[in-house]
């Protein structure tokens, strides 16, 4: 018994310590760049639009509204517009009688954008990457070798490409959600503030105020999609 238990308590200490490594890695590498990067590669890797689309596909992600519904049906917006000929296709699962669902919702958030509502379609079947492309390969099967743009968040976007390419699609770009930092100088004098001096001044450190926490963020991220593609290509998806 006791020799279980020591064995027990030798497998515990051996997680704590590779657990406690690895946590000590991740922090230290959230302060370089690397995982902004990574996360950089992922929504850039294969996806360069190089004909104007015929088709749009808006992919789905969170609901509408958040911040990554309202990201991509700003892209897509933009990218039809400057595509007017195009059919954009809203590839969300969902009620298309409830106006409160969140297929009209994106539809509606794009005409409102300029987006011309005779040129909205939508795909509400698929619930995710793998059934979505293989619904949108049924959907359109004479597009397949026609030019056709992703619009989703960077780090989905390799795996929405390979999975839409694994189902037929030959000329399959994308268009990466990025947001963007805000340029006004965020930096202040920590004495301008007064407040209690125990705490160290950190107005002029963005790093520690706001880069080391999204690079955090991006590991978290990058990390989960990795794990996402492993499985895909287990699966023969991609």
């Amino acid at each position: 018994m006791r020799k279980r238990k020591n064995r027990i308590a030798k497998i515990l200490r051996i997680l704590l310590i590779t657990a406690g490594s690895v946590f000590i890695a991740l922090c230290l590498l959230a302060l370089t760049t690397l995982p902004f990067w990574a996360y950089y590669s992922l929504g850039t890797g294969n996806s360069k639009i190089t004909r104007p689309p015929v088709t749009i596909v808006l992919l789905s992600g969170m609901g509408m509204p958040s911040a990554d519904g309202l990201l991509r049906s700003y892209y897509t917006s933009k990218l039809a517009i400057a595509n007017p000929t195009a059919k954009v296709i809203i590839v969300i699962p969902g009620n298309l009688s409830d106006s409160a669902s969140d297929p009209i919702r994106f539809a509606s958030e794009l005409v409102l954008r300029g987006v011309n509502k005779q040129a909205i379609a939508f795909e509400n079947e698929g619930r995710n990457t793998r059934e979505q492309a293989l619904k949108m390969a049924q959907k359109i099967p004479t597009q397949l070798n026609q030019p056709v743009t992703l619009i989703t968040s960077p780090d989905q976007m390799r795996r929405a490409i390979l999975a839409f390419r694994k189902c037929g699609f030959t000329d399959i770009s994308g268009l990466p959600t990025f947001d963007n930092s805000l340029l006004a100088d965020l930096t202040f004098a920590d004495s301008a503030l007064k407040g209690n001096k125990l705490a160290p001044p950190i107005g002029k450190n963005l790093q520690m105020r706001y880069q080391f926490w999204n690079h955090l963020r991006y590991e978290v991220i990058v990390i989960r999609e990795y794990f996402a593609l492993g499985y895909y290509k287990l699966r023969g998806w991609i």
